[in-house]
């Protein structure tokens, strides 16, 4: 019985060894530039013998960004459950406070989410479920406000939201359980990918010169966007 659970725990010791080469060659090269080799090299294992662990350099990819996505998804989810007593409008800003807060602690995992796409690697359907966490957590905001008669979109909206989009919108509020009008469904898409843009120029530093407060800019924006989606 022991010879099994050790080789289990082999196994399992190894895995991690080659995950935590696979990030810091992520740091230094980019996730183009990951190399099933190199992270071999920098364990001391012969190439050969990380295809026991991981079956290609796709698949270790797979593996950082499902690791990733959910180190992000659990941030989001524990500051919406942290400030769930808060008003909406500072749960929402709570949250993507601390979406912002990881993704610049870890910079290289955030641009592997969000960067530019790898040459040649197409992810697989297994990302998708850990992919929707954040935007779930933030959609679970506009939710328990919409069902506690709190949420109070600007009447002006309804005009931003063209009849176009509507099947996308009730395509997507039956998937994330939630009835909202197209203008709350607009702001909140919005809101959503505004916050992520926003992480993503300061990362790039596509920002510098323009703006010293990133943190002042990014909650004043967050909470611009919530407003719009009718939170208060």
């Amino acid at each position: 019985m022991d010879a099994p659970r050790t080789r289990q725990q082999h196994r399992e010791q190894v895995t991690d060894e080659l995950m935590s080469a696979a990030r810091r060659q992520l740091a230094q090269a980019g996730a183009a530039g990951l190399s099933l080799r190199s992270v071999a090299r920098e364990i001391g294992m012969v190439s050969s013998a990380v295809y026991r662990y991981v079956d290609s350099r796709d698949d270790l990819l797979t593996r950082l960004i499902i690791e990733s996505y959910d180190s992000l998804g659990a941030a989001a989810e524990h500051a919406a459950s942290e400030h769930a007593d808060s008003g909406d409008l500072d749960r929402w800003s709570a949250t993507a406070a601390a979406i912002r807060r990881w993704s610049l602690d870890q910079p290289h995992d955030y641009l592997l989410l969000y960067g530019s796409p790898v040459p040649g690697y197409a992810a697989p359907q297994d990302t998708t479920t850990p992919g929707g966490r954040v935007p779930l957590a933030l959609v679970s905001i506009v939710r328990d406000a919409r069902t506690a008669g709190r949420l109070v979109p600007p009447v002006e909206a309804d005009r931003a939201a063209p009849a176009t989009l509507r099947v996308d919108f009730d395509r997507l509020a039956e998937v994330i359980d939630i009835e909202a009008a197209p203008a709350i469904m607009l702001a909140t898409i919005t809101g959503w990918t505004q916050m992520f843009g926003m992480i993503g120029f300061e990362l790039t530093n596509q920002t510098r010169g323009v703006i010293d407060d990133h943190a002042g800019l990014f909650d004043a924006t967050t909470r611009l966007t919530g407003w719009l989606i009718g939170l208060r």
